[in-house]
C-alpha cells in the first residue's frame, strides 16, 4: 500500500489535479473495494498518511445497547456495549468503534478491483475539473480542430483535452467543413454523459457570437469604451446591431465598423458573408425603433404597449421591410415591438389613422426623434 502514496502524487503532477483531491479520490476507491470484496452493507475508513507513506483500512462498527437484537443479527456492522467497553471503556452506546483491515491480504482480485476504481475515481475527477473550467466560459468565443462531419452534417470538433460538437442546426446556412479546418464559434453548453463523459455543444448561429466576435475586433468594445446593447441575427443573412459609446469623443458605429469597413467586414467574413448593419442605441422607444429600420427613413412613431406604429412615407417602404420582410423582422427582435408600418396619406404627412382625428392622437415627427 505505500505504492498508492506515490502514485498520488503521480497522478496529481500528470493531470494538474490538486493533491487533495486525489487523495479523497483515492480513499473512495479503497472504500468502494472494500464493500465490493468484504460486503456492501458494511462499512469502511480509510487513513492517508503521506508522511509515513502509511495506508490505513478500518472497518467501522456502530456501539448498541447489550440487549439490543441489531448485534445479535448482523454482528458485523454492530457491537454490544459491553464488548465495546472491553476495547474502549470510556465508549457509550452510539459511538464507532474502528478495526483495522489487512487490505493487503485482500488476495489479487481486490488488487484488480482497486486498480479499477482508482482509475474511475480519478476520471470522474478529471472530468468534474473540466466541467468547472469550461463552465466558466461557457457563452465565449472557442476555437478548436475539425475532426469528422457526420451523415447528419454534425461537426466534431476536438478543442484541447475535450470533445466538441457543433450540430447541423447551429451551423450557419451554406457552411461547409472538412477535417483539419480550425473554427470558431461559441461555448454554448457544457455536458457530461456516462459513456462518452464530458464534451461541449458549441453554436455559430446565436447572435452571442456575433457580439463577442465584435470585441474580438473592436479594441473599443474591450475597453468598455463602446458597448454592444442589442444583437439581432438572421444567420448567414443579415444582423443589426446596437451599439452606445459612453465617451461622448467616440462614434460608436465609426469604431465598430473600422477604416474602410475593415473591422466589420472581418467579423462578416468570419459569418459566412453575413451583412451587418450598425446603428446607435437609445433608450427612448421610439427613437430606437426609428434607427432600427435603417436605411428606411422614418416619418414619426407611436408605441401602443408591445406595439410600435410606424409612419413611412411610400417610397420608404419596400426598404423598411427589405427583401422577403428581413429588415422588419431584425428590427422587430432587435427592439422587442410588433412593428406595423402605416403608409403617409396626402401632403399633410399623417395616417389613414391619424388623418380621421389628427389633434386627438398625438404623433412624434421626424425632428422629436433625434432629440436626445
Amino acid at each position: 500500500m505505500e505504492k498508492i502514496i506515490d502514485i498520488i502524487d503521480s497522478i496529481a503532477h500528470e493531470k494538474s489535479l490538486e493533491t487533495e483531491d486525489v487523495v479523497e479520490a483515492v480513499k473512495r476507491a479503497i472504500i468502494k473495494t472494500a464493500k465490493r470484496v468484504l460486503g456492501e452493507d458494511l462499512e469502511f475508513d480509510v487513513d492517508i498518511d503521506k508522511q509515513s507513506k502509511s495506508v490505513n483500512v478500518y472497518q467501522k462498527v456502530i456501539v448498541v445497547e447489550d440487549d439490543s437484537e441489531k448485534a445479535q443479527e448482523d454482528g458485523e456492522r454492530y457491537i454490544t456495549l459491553s464488548e465495546a467497553k472491553q476495547i474502549d471503556p470510556e465508549v457509550e452506546t452510539g459511538d464507532e468503534l474502528r478495526y483495522p483491515v489487512d487490505f493487503e491480504g485482500l488476495g489479487r482480485t481486490a488488487a484488480l478491483h482497486l486498480q479499477r476504481e482508482i482509475e474511475y475515481h480519478i476520471q470522474r475527477l478529471v472530468e468534474e475539473q473540466l466541467f468547472r473550467k469550461y463552465q466558466n466560459r461557457v457563452g465565449k468565443i472557442i476555437s478548436g480542430t475539425v475532426t469528422r462531419v457526420d451523415r447528419d452534417e454534425n461537426t466534431f470538433v476536438e478543442i484541447d483535452e475535450v470533445r466538441a460538437i457543433l450540430p447541423m442546426r447551429f451551423r450557419i446556412k451554406g457552411e461547409r467543413f472538412e477535417p483539419g479546418d480550425v473554427i470558431k464559434a461559441i461555448l454554448k453548453k457544457v455536458m457530461i454523459d456516462k459513456v462518452h463523459g464530458i464534451y461541449l455543444e458549441l453554436s455559430r448561429t446565436t447572435p452571442k457570437f456575433l457580439e463577442e466576435l465584435l470585441k474580438l475586433e473592436v479594441p473599443e468594445i474591450k475597453d468598455n469604451l463602446v458597448t454592444v446593447e442589442k444583437v439581432a441575427r438572421i444567420p448567414g443573412e443579415r444582423a443589426k446591431v446596437a451599439v452606445a459609446s459612453t465617451s461622448a469623443q467616440i462614434d460608436p458605429i465609426g469604431a465598430c465598423v473600422g477604416v474602410k469597413g475593415v473591422r466589420i467586414n472581418a467579423v462578416s467574413k468570419e459569418l459566412h458573408g453575413e451583412s451587418i448593419d450598425c446603428i446607435e442605441y437609445s433608450p427612448v422607444p421610439e427613437i430606437f425603433v426609428a434607427r432600427s429600420l435603417s436605411p428606411a427613413i422614418i416619418s414619426s412613431v407611436k408605441i401602443e404597449g408591445e406595439k410600435a406604429l410606424v409612419t413611412i412615407p411610400t417610397d420608404q417602404k419596400s426598404k423598411a421591410i427589405g427583401k422577403s420582410g428581413i429588415n422588419i423582422r431584425l428590427a422587430s427582435m432587435l427592439t422587442g415591438f410588433e412593428i406595423e408600418l402605416q403608409e403617409k396619406a396626402g401632403v399633410a404627412g399623417v395616417t389613414t389613422q391619424e388623418a380621421v382625428s389628427e389633434e386627438e392622437k398625438p404623433k412624434i415627427t421626424l425632428q422629436d426623434l433625434f432629440k436626445e
